[in-house]
C-alpha cells in the first residue's frame, strides 16, 4: 500500500460547507494552501495562509474568473507521474511543483437551474470548465494526487492524515478518484438534459445520457429478493407526510395514481391497484367523487392507493377511511384531516408537490435502453371524429371523454365502460381485447353496475367487430377508439347496424 504525504493542496471551491475548518487542519499540519478567488479572500478572512492561483501560475484570473485555473503550471503539477524520470526533469526545467492534494466542488449549475425561469445565460455562466478539469487530472494520476469533491470526505481524510503522519493511501486515493469520476459524469450529464431540454422534447439524442443521485435505498424491489434504490429528485415531486417508508410497488403506483387525476380539471378521486385504475369519479365534490370511483369495484380497493386532485377535506377524509388503503395522495389536506388519516399508522399519506409530464420514458433491455418521449398526447371534443350515422348525444360526448382520459392509464388491452362523471368497469391487461371487455362486464356484475347506456373507450383499435358486439351486447350505446384497423369499416358498419354512435380519436394509447 502506498502512502502519499500531503505538502501541497490546491483548494477552489463553490459549497465552502466545512472548508474553513479543512484548510485550517491542513495548514496545521504544515501543508502548504494554494487557492482561487472567493475561497482565497475566505482562508485570508479567517486567518489561513493561503497562496493566490496567479502566484503560481504568473499569470492573472481573466475574463471574469472564466480563466483562472487552466495553466501547465497547474495540470502538469496534477498529472505528473512522480516515479517517471522525465516526468520529474520536465517538472524541474519549468520549474513546476507537483500538487498532491486537489480539493475542488463545481459551480452549482444543478442548483441554478432547478429556480423557476432561469434564463439560458444565467445557466450558461454556471457551467464549471476549471474545476472538472482539475478534478479529472487529479483522479486520472490518483497514484500521485489525491482528490476531494464531496464535503462529507473532509474528516475522514484528516483523521487518515493524522493516524499516517500526514499521509494517505492509495487505497483511499483509489476510492476518492472513483467518485469524482461519478461526480463529473453527473455534472456532464444534468447540463446535457438541460440543454436538449431548451429544445424539442420529441427529438431524441444521438447518445442519451442521464444521471441521478441516489436518493434513498428500498427495502427491496418488487419482490423481496430483489435490490432497488431510488434516485433523483423524487421529493420535488411527491412528499411522504406519515407511515411506513414508500416501498418499490408503493412508488409505482403512487405515481400512475398522479398521473391519471392530473388528466381532469373537475375535482376527481382515482383508486388504483398494480398500477391500474380500480375506479375513477368525478364530481363537484371529492366525497362524491370518492362514492363514484369506489362503485366502480368494491372489492379491489382494499390496499389499493387513492389520489384526488384537490385539497383532502374531512368528509371525503371519513369515507375513504371506511377501508385499508396503502397510500392516500393530495395536494394538500384540509384542516385536521392530517391527524384523523394519521390514526391508522401503516397508512402512507403523500402529498402531491407536482405532476411532472416533460421528459422521458426509460426501460432497460438486454445491451442497453428504450427511451421515449412520455404520453402526453390529448384530444379535445373538436377533434374527434365522427365515423357512424348516429352522432352522438352531448352526455355521450361528455362521458367518451371521461372514459377515454382513463383508458390511457390502463394496462392494454384496455376497456373502460363509463358514464360523463364515473367508471363503470375496467377491463385491463387482456391478450384479447374481447377478453378485456368480457372481464369488465362480468365485473360490473359483481358491483351490481348496469352498463345500459354506457359509453366505451378502447385504448387501441378494434380489429375486428367483436369486440364492438360485445359492448353493444353489455348495454353500451357509443363508443370512441383511435381507429386506423384494416377492417374500420367493418367495425363501423356493425356500429351502424346497431345504432351506436362512434368516433374516433386518430391517437391510440398502449400502455405496456
Amino acid at each position: 500500500m502506498e502512502l502519499l504525504t500531503i505538502k501541497r493542496a490546491l483548494i477552489s471551491v463553490s459549497d465552502k460547507r466545512g472548508i474553513v475548518e479543512f484548510a485550517a487542519a491542513l495548514h496545521a499540519m504544515g501543508v502548504e494552501i494554494i487557492s482561487t478567488g472567493g475561497t482565497h479572500s475566505l482562508l485570508l478572512s479567517k486567518n489561513i495562509p493561503a497562496k493566490q492561483i496567479s502566484d503560481v501560475t504568473g499569470f492573472p484570473e481573466i475574463l471574469d474568473g472564466r480563466v483562472k485555473t487552466l495553466h501547465p503550471a497547474v495540470h502538469a503539477g496534477l498529472l505528473a507521474v512522480l516515479d517517471n524520470p522525465e516526468h520529474r526533469k520536465q517538472l524541474d526545467e519549468h520549474k513546476i511543483q507537483p500538487i498532491d492534494l486537489v480539493v475542488v466542488n463545481l459551480y452549482p449549475f444543478e442548483e441554478t437551474i432547478a429556480k423557476p425561469n432561469i434564463p439560458l445565460e444565467e445557466a450558461i455562466e454556471n457551467i464549471d470548465i476549471g474545476g472538472p478539469t482539475m478534478l479529472r487530472s487529479a483522479a486520472k494520476n490518483y497514484r500521485f494526487t489525491a482528490v476531494i469533491v464531496n464535503h462529507n470526505r473532509y474528516e475522514p481524510f484528516l483523521e487518515e492524515l493524522r493516524e499516517r503522519n500526514v499521509s494517505v493511501s492509495e487505497s483511499t486515493r483509489f476510492e476518492l478518484a472513483k467518485e469524482v469520476f461519478r461526480h463529473t459524469a453527473h455534472y456532464d450529464a444534468v447540463i446535457s438534459e438541460y440543454l436538449s431540454g431548451t429544445m424539442d422534447q420529441q427529438t431524441l439524442p444521438e447518445t442519451f445520457t442521464f444521471s441521478a443521485r441516489k436518493y434513498v435505498d428500498l427495502r427491496y424491489g418488487e419482490n423481496p429478493h430483489q435490490s432497488a434504490a431510488l434516485y433523483g429528485k423524487f421529493e420535488e415531486s411527491l412528499k411522504k407526510l406519515h407511515g411506513k417508508e414508500l416501498s418499490f410497488n408503493n412508488i409505482i403506483d403512487a405515481n400512475a395514481a398522479v398521473n391519471l387525476v392530473a388528466e381532469y380539471d373537475e375535482p376527481t378521486v382515482a383508486i388504483i391497484k398494480h398500477t391500474n385504475p380500480c375506479g375513477v369519479g368525478s364530481a363537484a365534490t371529492l366525497e362524491e367523487a370518492y362514492r363514484k370511483a369506489f362503485a366502480t369495484d368494491t372489492k379491489a380497493p382494499f390496499g389499493g392507493i387513492i389520489a384526488v386532485n384537490r385539497p383532502l377535506d374531512m368528509k371525503a377524509a371519513a369515507v375513504m377511511n371506511e377501508i385499508f388503503t396503502e397510500i392516500i395522495l393530495a395536494p394538500s389536506f384540509e384542516e385536521g384531516v392530517l391527524e384523523f388519516l394519521m390514526k391508522k399508522k401503516d397508512r402512507r399519506i403523500v402529498k402531491i408537490l407536482q405532476t411532472v409530464s416533460q421528459g422521458f420514458d426509460i426501460r432497460s433491455v438486454p445491451g442497453g435502453l428504450l427511451v421515449q418521449t412520455k404520453d402526453t398526447g390529448r384530444v379535445q371534443k373538436d377533434q374527434l371524429k365522427v365515423v357512424t350515422k348516429r352522432q352522438p348525444t352531448a352526455d355521450e360526448l361528455d362521458a367518451m371523454m371521461f372514459t377515454w382520459k382513463v383508458a390511457k392509464h390502463v394496462k392494454s388491452n384496455a376497456i373502460i365502460y363509463g358514464a360523463k362523471d364515473r367508471t363503470l368497469a375496467v377491463g385491463a391487461g387482456q391478450m384479447s381485447r374481447v377478453d378485456s371487455s368480457k372481464i369488465a362486464v362480468w365485473k360490473s356484475k359483481e358491483s351490481n353496475l348496469s352498463l345500459a347506456g354506457s359509453v366505451v373507450a378502447s385504448d387501441a383499435y378494434f380489429p375486428f367487430a367483436d369486440g364492438l358486439l360485445e359492448a353493444v351486447s353489455a348495454g353500451a350505446t357509443a363508443v370512441i377508439q383511435p381507429g386506423g384497423s384494416i377492417r374500420d369499416e367493418e367495425v363501423i358498419q356493425a356500429a351502424n347496424d346497431h345504432n351506436i354512435a362512434m368516433v374516433f380519436t386518430g391517437i391510440r394509447h398502449f400502455k405496456h
